[in-house]
């Protein structure tokens, strides 16, 4: 995987053991297009992975960064990756290893953008997008942006939130959500 934008553009990203399922180049250059500028935004990653949306998200100017996966397995590689990110941008990103669902009920912070990456088989999109708006997590103008399969249906209201946009990269869907 390399880094599609920003700083760091077209630097690797290793990935880790284990299960993953990367977001495509094109998928996450369009959505980090779509955004603009993040400079100075902070970036919530949830199913991280090997930490690739986060770092994406650092490289195009996010200031506050944090992630959250919960394979043990993918802990060296996200750390590792992570390092290299900090030495070069200057931007710390907190890694949190734990399931994604107990991450949000004990959050404290709020974020301008969230992105959620879940396995594809998983079921609960609209429930943690619910508990994240419960959980007022997502500043006011802030956006959660859900990447799925097709076949996986979202409603354009969550909670509080509206879906106000959608993109469609093959069988993959990204929902843009915020209080609008």
């Amino acid at each position: 995987m390399r880094i599609t934008g920003g700083k760091l553009k077209g630097r690797i990203i290793k990935c880790p053991d284990g299960v993953i399922r990367p977001a495509m180049d094109r998928m996450r250059e369009s959505v980090f297009a779509i955004l603009g500028d993040l400079s100075g935004k902070s970036w919530l990653d949830l199913f991280s992975g090997s930490g690739t949306i986060a770092i994406e998200a650092v490289s195009r100017g996010a200031s506050q960064v944090e992630l959250c996966e919960k394979d043990r397995i993918k802990v060296g590689t996200v750390l590792e990756n992570v390092k290299v990110t900090e030495k070069e941008c200057g931007v710390k990103i907190q890694c949190h290893f734990m399931p994604v669902e107990y991450f949000i009920k004990r959050c404290k912070s709020q974020f301008d953008y969230i992105f959620f990456d879940p396995p594809f088989p998983y079921k609960f999109h609209e429930q943690l997008i619910l508990e994240a708006d419960k959980k007022s997590i997502l500043k006011q103008d802030g956006t959660i942006m859900v990447h799925r399969p097709e076949e996986h249906f979202m409603p354009d209201q969550i909670g509080n939130l509206t879906r106000f946009d959608q993109r469609v990269y093959g069988r993959s869907i990204v929902d843009f959500y915020g209080y609008r």
